[in-house]
C-alpha cells in the first residue's frame, strides 16, 4: 500500500472509532441545521478534527478541503497536494440510527485524484484505491459488475436537496429509470453508493448537486475498478459541477442516455 494511502486509512479508522462510540447514544448528540435536510453534529466535527490531525502530522505542507472546516491552503502556501475529506457522509442517517454512512478521504495531486479511502464503520468495510493500482475492499481486489442491460440493473441515486430548482428534471429521470431498470435505491451516503458501484453491488449511480468531498474518493474507486464516471454532459467535470453519473462500462452509457433526454442546459453546465 502506498504510504499516502496508508496514512489515509489510519485517519479513516481513527474517525471511525469516534463515530462508532457516538452511535451508541445518538439521542444525546447536539445537532445543528446547515440548511434544509443538511445537518451537522459534534461527531462530524470531532471526526474531521481527528482526520486532519493524522494528515497534518504526516504531511504538514499539504492543502486540505474538508466539509465542516472548508479549505486550508497548507502551512506554507499553495500545495500540489490536496486532501478532500467528508468525515461523516450520511449524517442524516447517522442521527436517526440508520446504519448507512461512511468516511471519505481522497488525495488529489495537481487536481487529479491519486488515492482514495471510503470506510464504512458499521460493517468495518474499507474501500481503497490508488491511481493505476486498482481498487480493493478489505485488501481484496474489486471490480464493477458485469451487468450488460439497463433493464436488469440496480441503480443508486440521491435526492438533490441542494438543487430544488431541478427537482422536476430529477423526478422525470427517476420515473423513467423506475420503468427501465430492475430497481432504484437511495441509501443516503453518496460516497458509499459510489463504493458499491466499484464493488459491483449496484450497477450504476447518478446524483445532482454533490460537493467534491461527497465523491472525490468514490469516483476514483470506480475508475480503478473498471467503471466509468462523468458529469451530465459525458465530460470529466463532475467535481466542479457536482453532477455525476457512474456505472460499469455497459450500463453507464445507457444510464447517461436516459439522463441526457431530461437534463437542462443549466444542469449540464
Amino acid at each position: 500500500m502506498h504510504p499516502m494511502l496508508n496514512i489515509a486509512v489510519k485517519a479513516a479508522r481513527r474517525a471511525g472509532q469516534i463515530i462508532n462510540r457516538a452511535s451508541h447514544d445518538v439521542g444525546h448528540l447536539k445537532v445543528s441545521v446547515k440548511q434544509q435536510s443538511d445537518f451537522v453534529t459534534e461527531v462530524d466535527r470531532a471526526a474531521e478534527g481527528a482526520i486532519i490531525e493524522v494528515l497534518r502530522e504526516a504531511y504538514p505542507q499539504h492543502a486540505i478541503l474538508a466539509e465542516e472546516s472548508g479549505a486550508d491552503a497548507g502551512s506554507k502556501g499553495d500545495s500540489e497536494y490536496q486532501w478532500i475529506i467528508d468525515p461523516l457522509d450520511g449524517t442524516t442517517n447517522f442521527i436517526h440510527g440508520f446504519p448507512q454512512y461512511s468516511i471519505s478521504i481522497g488525495l488529489a495531486h495537481k487536481g487529479q485524484m491519486q488515492h482514495a479511502v471510503v470506510y464504512d464503520p458499521n460493517r468495518n468495510e474499507l474501500f481503497t484505491a490508488s491511481k493505476g493500482a486498482g481498487a480493493f475492499l478489505n485488501d481484496k481486489r474489486i471490480r464493477v459488475s458485469k451487468c450488460a442491460k439497463l433493464a436488469e440493473s440496480l441503480i443508486g441515486t440521491g435526492f438533490p436537496y441542494r438543487m430544488f430548482d431541478h427537482v422536476d428534471a430529477y423526478m422525470a429521470i427517476f420515473r423513467e429509470l423506475t420503468q427501465k431498470t430492475a430497481g432504484l435505491r437511495r441509501p443516503g451516503s453518496a460516497a458509499l453508493d459510489l463504493s458499491w458501484v466499484a464493488a459491483g453491488r449496484i450497477d450504476g449511480f447518478w446524483e445532482f448537486g454533490l460537493s467534491p468531498w461527497d465523491m472525490a474518493a468514490g469516483t476514483l474507486l470506480i475508475t480503478e475498478a473498471g467503471g466509468l464516471v462523468s458529469d451530465l454532459a459525458g465530460e470529466h467535470n463532475y467535481l466542479v459541477t457536482g453532477n455525476v453519473v457512474a456505472g460499469n462500462p455497459k450500463v453507464f452509457g445507457q444510464l447517461l442516455q436516459v439522463i441526457a433526454t431530461h437534463k437542462t442546459a443549466q444542469l449540464a453546465a
